[in-house]
């Protein structure tokens, strides 16, 4: 009668890719989607997992800027704390190859502060209107600093953004997320948390986005505090967050 807590919260503070490519393409796959909120701004679709009591979600949505600029503010990670929901600390562990490493904490409010630490991928490609950027993460707290009391380390959490040109100037952003933030509260709170937390995200990038200093980021990279040679592969390490006082699970 309960499930994990707080799907939406941490999906909130994202980037990430599952094992290599495997999770992805679980993730990701079209079929079985469930409309489970929807306004003007995104739609949001769950589904179960085969083999969990966890669901996906995946949340659609317009976003009025290029899909430059929206990757560049994805990418810009190091400064989540400033203008995503509940971050309160993100901390790039290293880079590795065509992955990077961050650790991310996040202080939801409503229970005890959560962290983990992500390997993300990214890539892109040409289309007619532009660049497709997608990336993926996947849980890597091995590499990562170790647990701390008071702080719930989250062991399961794998997503994906897909970016795509709307026209010149207007991107259609796809948001998938799977995670398990432990913790126990009723399904139906858990739920809802879920859709205020990925419409809280998709809402911080369409105001982020509005900075001038994205629009000049060179495309498939964040901001110069933020992103490494532009060779097509790369990714950003999410979100975390740093709350005083110890709340309950």
């Amino acid at each position: 009668m309960h499930q994990r807590i707080l799907h939406g919260l941490v999906s909130i503070l994202l980037a990430g890719c599952p094992t290599a490519f495997a999770a992805e393409e679980s993730i990701s796959a079209d079929g079985y989607w469930k409309l489970s909120a929807q306004d003007k701004n995104v739609v949001i679709y769950s589904r179960p997992r085969p083999g969990s009591p966890l669901k996906e979600y995946k949340a659609v949505g317009p976003i009025d800027a290029p899909t430059g600029a929206v990757c560049a503010v994805i990418d810009d990670f190091q400064n989540y704390p400033k203008f995503m929901p509940y971050t309160t600390e993100c901390r790039l562990i290293k880079r590795d190859g065509d992955s990077i490493v961050g650790y991310q904490r996040l202080s939801p409010k409503v229970c005890a502060d959560r962290d983990y630490t992500l390997r993300v991928w990214k890539k892109s490609w040409p289309v007619t209107d532009g660049l497709v950027f997608a990336s993926h993460w996947s849980p890597a707290n091995d590499l990562g600093p170790p647990e701390k009391k008071g702080v719930v380390r989250v062991k399961l959490c794998e997503g994906k953004w897909l970016l795509e040109p709307d026209g010149a100037n207007k991107t259609r952003a796809t948001y998938f997320i799977y995670t398990d933030t432990g913790g126990f509260i009723p399904s139906f709170i858990a739920n809802r948390i879920s859709m205020t937390g990925i419409s809280k995200l998709f809402e911080a990038v369409r105001k982020q986005v509005t900075d001038p200093r994205y629009a000049v980021s060179m495309p498939g990279g964040a901001p110069p505090t933020a992103r490494e040679p532009s060779n097509g592969k790369r990714e950003q390490a999410r979100i975390a967050t740093d709350e005083k006082g110890r709340k309950p699970e």
